[in-house]
């Protein structure tokens, strides 16, 4: 409490007290005895509501301990079963969390991990991808206020994300990994990563690179081959030794006709491997007989171009040439679509021969645009001039349905630069992006498609297209997802086929340990999606016959199904609305390989270094009764005692109120029955 506070209830005292005596003592007729007992009812009312208007305000303090938070993060991927070290994870995660001691020092949170963290329920050890980068930054995020050392209990085998053992310095925790899985080096040859490209073209020779590794100190011969169907069509002898280790073998192969094609990667296999699983790897091309050539014409340079020709080139089926006007029109008969770049009146002559030639177009307006003459160009577009510009930010409209997009979060990307006002589309449209201008939705078209004499055209209005691209990087460490949106309406443009009721998006072909997840579109009659639609896939395996039946569910405005775990082979799929005669067909192949077979050890030198770029330690199977007694010994890990104070102001304190009531009323009847009043 303040001294100036103090002070003032002093003062109110001796004014209680003054004004008391005053009134019953000073030349008072009243009996002495009851003069008395008036006067101290009197001080206590008077100072009583003194008090209250000075409202002075008491500090209290309570006190709660804080245990620490001991984190099990329990890695579930089948390369701990691979192993044979599943019996040894369930023994060590049971004798941690089981452990008396450790539950008196600490709060014990169980985590698994796969391709993403999960709280623990049940292991079964059959996931096909690991990611122990992620899961520590996820438990790094959830304790990032608390002291919550991370016991990891892993084989250190990743396949999926960063580099966890110098990652782990941003987690802020103390990790202890404990090894599962054999320290002793056998000898042992692996593909350890093969890379080629996901398409080729007819008749064109394309590149595959392989990376052989060799674990041993023997001189070793061995024979690496490349075979499509029974024939070999690449090979290649090899020598490894004690310094010899690696070796990158490149590849040119042909291919020489249309569809997905298989290939397998064998390495022959010395006598004494014990992992064979990892001497062979399969992979797809998809043989493609023509490529999408994309036309950018600009005036001047702008980093939005190079965003596009970069973003549109992700896909290898697609290429991308910036040309001025009059340099397109010496190369019209080259390109099958067309990206106007704020486009004015020296255009003019360049979109007559797009006219003429039917071609689709992408326009894309902006600081510079000439919109008189976009007005005048027959395109059923129509701009109300202002001359005033406006930065506008976008927002997704999740009832578009003219082709799948992914269900992305364009909240917290940059505003584009555009013409105050929108477009007005002469023939119907369908809006991707709305115009927002603080969170408030303008009605008017920032991206939009629409159709008409058999011609397919995408408007966008903005400029500033780069910094979109770049906030996917920041967002996600890649440009995929911006890649993938500007991809579909790539796709979208560069066909000219009727639209469909059902839509279904999928890949020719899929590693085996990718996700595969299709998706679906279903639209009414009228063209408007359907969300309650019921749709299933029918799925066949084209070695076996084996049919399955799934149902698509609802999921962020379109229709999917996970069809991740299938067994490798090839398929024909069937996706069917179940009360109305619509349907859409495909194939697919799925390769054959596992990740988390091709290791024969635990990693051991990246759990090593993930302990002590943490300032934690590694612990081996027969060393968990060390590791839960420095646990227990270890001073960082201490019970935290935390105050809280609460001020309470002398106002909400009821029981003084009844203390004045109480006072008032005794003097009161006292008066009352004395006859003094």
């Amino acid at each position: 409490m303040q001294i100036e506070t103090i002070l003032l209830i002093i003062i109110a005292g001796i004014t209680a007290l003054f004004l008391a005596l005053f009134q019953y003592i000073y030349k008072s007729k009243v009996k002495a005895n009851l003069r008395y007992v008036l006067t101290i009812l009197r001080v206590i009312s008077i100072f009583a509501i003194l008090v209250l208007l000075i409202n002075p305000k008491f500090e209290s303090y309570t006190y709660t301990n804080t245990k620490p938070t001991l984190v099990l993060a329990v890695d579930n991927s089948e390369s701990i079963s691979y192993l044979k070290q599943d019996l040894n994870a369930k023994s060590i995660f049971t004798r941690l969390m089981g452990n008396q001691d450790l539950k008196k020092r600490f709060n014990i949170e169980a985590f698994s991990f796969e391709k993403s963290l999960k709280t623990l329920d049940s292991l079964d050890f059959t996931s096909k991808q690991s990611n122990i980068s992620e899961a520590m930054s996820q438990i790094g995020n959830v304790f990032k206020n608390e002291i919550a050392p991370i016991v990891l209990i892993s084989d250190g085998n990743q396949t999926y994300g960063e580099d966890y053992s110098y990652n782990v310095k941003s987690v802020d925790q103390p990790i202890y990994p404990v090894v599962l899985g054999d320290s002793t080096e056998y000898v042992d040859l692996s593909i350890k990563q093969l890379n080629v490209n996901r398409y080729a073209y007819l008749k064109n020779k394309f590149p595959v690179e392989i990376i052989v590794n060799y674990y041993g100190k023997d001189i070793v011969n061995t024979e690496l081959k490349i075979i499509s169907g029974n024939s070999v069509v690449f090979r290649k002898s090899i020598q490894f030794n004690a310094s010899k280790r690696s070796e990158i073998i490149s590849a040119t192969l042909i291919a020489r006709s249309v569809g997905v094609k298989t290939y397998r990667v064998e390495l022959t296999p010395i006598s004494t491997e014990k992992n064979k699983v990892n001497n062979y790897k399969n992979f797809g091309v998809e043989v493609i007989d023509q490529k999408t050539n994309v036309a950018i014409i600009a005036e001047r340079l702008h980093p939005d171009l190079g965003a596009l020709k970069k973003s549109i080139e992700s896909n290898e089926q697609r290429s991308v040439t910036i040309l001025k006007p009059t340099e397109y029109l010496t190369q019209i008969e080259d390109f099958q679509l067309v990206i106007l770049y704020q486009p004015n009146n020296n255009f003019n002559e360049a979109l007559t021969e797009i006219k003429a030639l039917k071609l689709n177009t992408f326009i894309i307006t902006g600081t510079t645009t000439d919109y008189e003459f976009i007005n005048n160009t027959h395109l059923k577009v129509l701009w109300a001039i202002t001359n005033q510009t406006e930065e506008y930010q976008p927002e997704l409209n999740k009832n578009y349905n003219t082709f799948i997009i992914d269900n992305l979060d364009f909240k917290n990307y940059p505003p584009l630069t555009s013409e105050f006002g929108g477009f007005n589309f002469l023939v119907p449209s369908d809006i991707i992006l709305y115009k927002t201008v603080n969170g408030i939705n303008t009605g008017d078209a920032m991206l939009a498609t629409y159709a008409f004499d058999n011609m397919k055209h995408a408007l966008l209005s903005g400029e500033g297209l780069w910094r979109w691209r770049a906030q996917t990087y920041l967002n996600n460490e890649d440009f995929s997802d911006f890649d993938n949106f500007i991809g579909k309406l790539i796709q979208y443009l560069s066909t000219n086929k009727k639209r469909n009721r059902l839509n279904v998006d999928y890949k020719s072909f899929y590693n085996g340990n990718d996700d595969l997840i299709i998706s679906a579109q279903y639209f009414n009659k009228n063209y408007e999606f359907d969300d309650s639609a019921s749709l299933s896939i029918f799925l066949k395996n084209k070695t076996n016959g084996q049919l399955q039946e799934l149902p698509l569910l609802l999921n962020r405005g379109y229709y999917e199904v996970d069809l991740s775990g299938i067994a490798s082979g090839s398929y024909n799929f069937t996706v069917k609305h179940n009360s109305e005669p619509v349907s859409a067909s495909g194939s697919f192949e799925v390769l054959d390989y596992n990740v988390e077979q091709q290791f024969l050890n635990a990693d051991i030198p990246k759990l090593t270094n993930a302990a002590l770029n943490s300032g934690g330690k590694v612990y081996f199977i027969s060393e968990v009764d060390d590791l839960i007694l420095n646990l227990l010994k270890d001073k960082r890990y201490k019970t935290i005692q935390k105050s809280t104070k609460n001020i309470v102001p002398l106002i909400d304190w009821k029981y003084l109120l009844i203390v004045i009531g109480l006072s008032l009323f005794f003097e009161w009847f006292l008066r009352k029955y004395n006859g003094l009043i």
